[in-house]
């Protein structure tokens, strides 16, 4: 389901209206432009990265529109002048846009989005395009390694608290397309159609007058398949408690502290001796890949991470670019590349297209980037990555995100076996520039 959303045309920095007012008076602004999302590298020595946030890019971009009050605060303000305000006031994108789908892989120097259009239209997409990109790739990225650290293990995403509330939907959605199987954040459960789920905090034990009462209450509100919270005081003591008054049937019991290995299989010993066998445990606090992983031997049912996912496990941004790699050039010519050459910032100009190269096994050899088409090869299977998601202004990309969710268990079963190694490393596959002519900037 989506929710319909206010002007986004203020998420974006002074500069690009800076730029628009400067086009404009020069005569630049309807100069045919390329732009391009890219990373230079992936963050943390990562193999791979997750392009996330597509689907709520479209959403913000059918919003990306100025309104009287917006227009009436920048004239106030002083940040443009009536001419910039006269186009920003007609504003509507009328170029395309071209997209790696959403929950594939990426790799550096991928171009995950392709922006084309006049360079007054374009520019000022800028700051919306990454805010989504970076924060939601980056999200995507730490839950994909949390997925495979579970190895089959359910995942709750359980980090609203721990974020602005809107990042928290945006994550919610960023961890369901990378493999979580539910969220406990009900906006994103409504906007988004994810599966909601959550248990119970300290508080409510400590709010009754002893654990056994409180676990009567959520038992006689949710019923025997609810999962108690049995950390609050002693450990052994809950749990004790919690089989007598559930019954052997009851659902899960959730560990939040300690040490928790040692404390899992202390409490699967004690339910089985209690006759609870089919008893779920459920581990959570300040979890995130590698302490996941370190808990594979352990009699563990599921996890719920919050404060690494949402944070980007280390990496809270994505470090995407949106660069100018092409223009028009003279007329009836075709566009010239263009690209930057400062010292650890340069970029390639060109506009760009990009395929997967796939080996007879089915497994990812190459990213393959040319400033052509892809025309299949004879003999090398090549599956083309970018797609149209805007036409001629049109949103046509549009797609449900469980589609997204199935689109990441492909693409990461592509991989090579290296890439699911939670340790430092390489990109598991290279990527390879080559230019169809001697294009400037491909150097």
């Amino acid at each position: 389901m989506n929710i319909a959303q206010p002007s986004t045309g203020l998420l974006t920095d002074h500069y690009e209206l800076t730029m628009l007012r400067g086009a404009l008076r020069s005569g630049v602004a309807q100069r045919r432009s390329v732009f391009e999302v890219f990373a230079r590298y992936l963050p943390h020595g990562r193999r791979y990265g997750v392009v996330a946030g597509v689907g709520r890019l479209l959403e913000a971009l059918e919003s990306f529109r100025f309104d009287a009050d917006q227009l009436d605060f920048l004239r106030s303000a002083g940040i443009t002048d009536e001419v910039t305000l006269d186009f920003l006031a007609s504003y509507r994108f009328s170029g395309s846009i071209w997209g790696y789908a959403e929950g594939d892989c990426y790799f550096p120097g991928s171009p995950i989005l392709v922006v084309e259009g006049t360079f007054a239209e374009a520019v000022i997409l800028e700051t919306l395009a990454l805010s989504i990109l970076n924060h939601d790739c980056a999200v995507a990225a730490a839950g994909s390694r949390m997925v495979l650290a579970a190895a089959g293990r359910p995942l709750i995403e359980m980090g609203s608290r721990r974020t602005h509330e809107r990042a928290a939907v945006a994550a919610a959605r960023a961890a369901y397309i990378a493999g979580f199987t539910t969220t406990s954040n009900l906006q994103a459960g409504h906007q988004y159609a994810i599966p909601t789920s959550g248990t119970s905090a300290h508080a409510f034990t400590l709010v009754h007058d002893d654990e056994r009462q409180a676990f009567a209450a959520q038992l006689d509100a949710l019923g025997p398949g609810t999962t108690l919270l049995v950390d609050t005081y002693d450990v052994a003591t809950a749990v004790a408690a919690a089989v007598e008054v559930a019954g052997p049937g009851l659902g899960a019991v959730r560990i939040d502290s300690g040490d928790l290995a040692v404390t899992a299989r202390e409490v699967r010993a004690q339910l089985d001796a209690l006759g609870a066998t089919h008893t779920r445990i459920v581990l959570t606090g300040d979890l995130e890949e590698h302490s996941i992983a370190a808990l594979a031997a352990a009699p563990v049912d599921g996890y719920g991470v919050g404060t690494s996912l949402v944070t980007g496990s280390g990496a809270p941004t994505a470090a995407l670019v949106y660069k100018l790699v092409a223009r028009d050039g003279e007329a009836g010519q075709p566009l010239v590349p263009v690209a930057k050459r400062s010292v650890g910032k340069p970029s390639r100009g060109g506009r760009k297209w990009a395929e997967r190269e796939i080996g007879a096994d089915g497994t990812a050899t190459a990213e393959l980037i040319t400033d052509a088409p892809p025309a299949q090869a004879p003999g090398t299977p090549r599956r083309p990555l970018l797609q149209l998601l805007v036409r001629d202004g049109e949103i046509i990309g549009s797609e449900p995100v469980a589609a997204a969710r199935a689109r990441h268990q492909a693409a990461l079963a592509e991989l090579p076996a290296h890439a699911r190694q939670l340790s430092r490393g390489y990109p598991a596959i290279p990527t390879t520039f080559t230019p169809s002519r001697d294009e400037p900037g491909w150097d």
